[in-house]
């Protein structure tokens, strides 16, 4: 029997502090949901919780945070969990030839690594209750690559398989998994990016420099950098389809780009499709 989660199910949502997950997070509690919202770092749930929401330090990049924050989730659900929301992620800016190795553990970390240990470690309670649904916040750059994204493609590149993989794996558990794939979205995504920018990427010798200047007047730049921009209400209404369908999704393609892109991939051969992400990237101008 499939299992509709309407309000007061309990769900935990990662990456809360700001854009997607600030906004799922308060519209849920709205409708009644019971909302576990978590952020990095101990300032930002302070805040969240000065806001109203229920709100715990969780670090994706922290195994023994991970593990913390589980515990204090069951204690607050009773046990239980219904549905989990893996929002958290940010982007890593930078040509693929010159991230370093621990620049591209550092994404990863977070993106995939965190997320799947999270994810791995309530599953069993899931399956325990007879059923729970996993949300991924992936991006339409987890099937459509576009340069000086090399990081935060693969991550989602890697994060879509191990979604696709869990769904086959828990079919028979009553744990349904779907993918929202996010085009452009209003959020704080940029900025944090520029943040990772400065931090990991050498610009000096590089040969990408040229290129560099585009993508850090792109970072800095206020409001919409990308035609066909929505708000994080988007997503909200992908992810309450995925919480109350009797059958959810496999994929919820969010914006205009993201959907273009999916039937352009399916149609073009390769190398059209290759011109039509470069132009569409404009070497980092977008």
């Amino acid at each position: 029997m499939k299992q509709r989660l309407l309000p007061p199910s309990s769900i935990l949502i990662t990456g809360c502090s700001s854009g997607i997950g600030h906004h799922c997070a308060h519209a849920l509690q709205k409708q009644g949901y019971k909302v576990i919202a978590t952020a990095r770092t101990l300032s930002d749930v302070t805040r969240l919780q000065a806001e109203g929401l229920t709100a715990i330090v969780l670090d994706l990049a922290d195994s023994d945070s991970i593990s913390h924050a589980i515990e204090q989730t069951l204690k607050l659900t009773g046990g239980k969990l219904d549905a989990l929301f893996n929002n958290g992620a940010f982007g890593l800016p930078g040509a693929v030839e010159d991230l370093s190795r621990a620049a591209m553990q550092h994404q990863f970390n977070t993106n995939v690594f965190g997320t799947q240990e999270l994810t791995n470690r309530l599953v069993p309670i899931m399956r325990a209750q007879g059923y729970g649904r996993i949300i991924y916040n992936s991006s339409i750059l987890g099937f459509a690559a576009m340069q000086y994204r090399g990081a935060y493609n693969a991550s989602k590149f890697a994060l879509e398989g191990f979604a696709d993989t869990l769904r086959l794996e828990l079919r028979q558990d009553n744990i349904q998994v779907s993918l929202i794939e996010p085009g452009p979205i209003l959020s704080d995504f940029r900025k944090n990016a520029f943040t990772q920018f400065k931090q990991w990427i050498p610009l000096k010798g590089s040969v990408h420099q040229a290129q560099y200047q585009a993508i850090i007047d792109r970072l800095e730049m206020e409001g919409p950098a990308a035609p066909f921009t929505l708000g994080p209400g988007a997503v909200e209404k992908a992810l309450l389809h995925a919480l109350q369908s009797p059958k959810s999704r496999i994929r919820y393609r969010v914006t205009f780009p993201t959907r273009l892109f999916a039937v352009l991939k399916r149609l073009l051969p390769g190398r059209w499709l290759d011109y039509v992400l470069l132009k569409a990237g404009s070497d980092g101008k977008r």
